[in-house]
């Protein structure tokens, strides 16, 4: 049987990625802003990207760093990637991407990558490019430089109830509070704040040219229940469509109901399911 090996691109290669990338503007963000930030070269993107099909056509990839994301892997890419990942420590905190492929390839890692801390294997892939039909929040704006550690502890308390486990844990929060300095300088780091206390935040996580993708929603619990969340997010998404990227996009768990609820108002659409493994 004629197979088709798997290998890590290089630079030559950025234009058949970028291309590839495009097809799915959403699922593949994260990839994309990382390939157009920092290109192929793996000591300087900080992970590496592998590619499945001949060199003169580019069927899916596979990014490999912080995260593993596979983007468009049919199911010969998703078996291939595993075949040689198989082969490599874990040192990714999670597999995020479209459910199939994220799935797939966690069926087939999990003897040697196992235990999973969660799995989340439903995660509603939404998107936009219409203003909200909602009134937005005008006290919900952007972070200034020197409210970062303002927001810094409600970053935390999101981090933590979102993924199980605090961000101080491994450096004592030295990298993630980078992290969120970095959106603030960027002006993708948004708040409403309440007698200087963050009630609600957000960020815009990844930007690339078709889309910024929000992450890090979050309002405070003291203010949950109030209704304060819809017309926050309208103002995080009129901002973003104004002045970031032609559409804004998020993925959700899908047994959060109250925050599905909040992006239907807010005038989100489904454009495909996403899955996580958490380590």
């Amino acid at each position: 049987m004629l197979t088709v090996p798997v290998r890590q691109l290089g630079e030559s290669e950025r234009r058949a990625v970028e291309q590839l990338l495009d097809l799915d503007p959403y699922a593949g963000a994260q990839v994309a802003e990382r390939v157009a930030e920092r290109g192929l070269a793996w000591w300087r993107a900080e992970g590496r990207v592998f590619g499945y099909g001949s060199r003169r056509h580019l069927e899916s990839v596979c990014w490999l760093g912080g995260n593993l994301t596979p983007v468009l892997a049919s199911g010969p890419a998703v078996a291939a990637f595993a075949d040689l990942l198989a082969e490599e420590d874990r040192l990714c905190s999670s597999i995020v991407g479209r459910a199939d492929e994220v799935l797939g390839l966690w069926d087939r890692l999990s003897a040697t990558w196992g235990p999973a801390r969660d799995i989340r294997p439903n995660q509603p892939l939404l998107a936009t490019d219409s203003m909200p039909a909602v009134p937005a929040d005008p006290h919900v704006r952007c972070v200034r430089r020197g409210e970062t550690d303002r927001l810094f502890p409600a970053a935390v308390a999101m981090y933590t109830e979102e993924v199980g486990v605090s961000p101080l844990a491994e450096d004592g929060g030295r990298g993630y509070r980078c992290r969120v300095a970095d959106l603030v300088r960027a002006g993708r780091a948004y708040a409403r704040f309440v007698d200087g206390a963050v009630v609600f935040k957000a960020e815009l996580a990844v930007v690339t040219r078709r889309t910024a993708q929000v992450q890090g929603v979050w309002v405070a619990p003291e203010w949950r229940g109030r209704g304060i969340a819809t017309a926050a997010m309208a103002a995080v998404v009129r901002d973003a469509l104004q002045r970031v990227a032609p559409t804004v996009s998020l993925y959700v768990n899908d047994f959060n109901l109250p925050a599905r609820r909040v992006y239907e108002r807010c005038g989100f659409r489904p454009v495909g399911t996403l899955a996580t493994v958490l380590f």
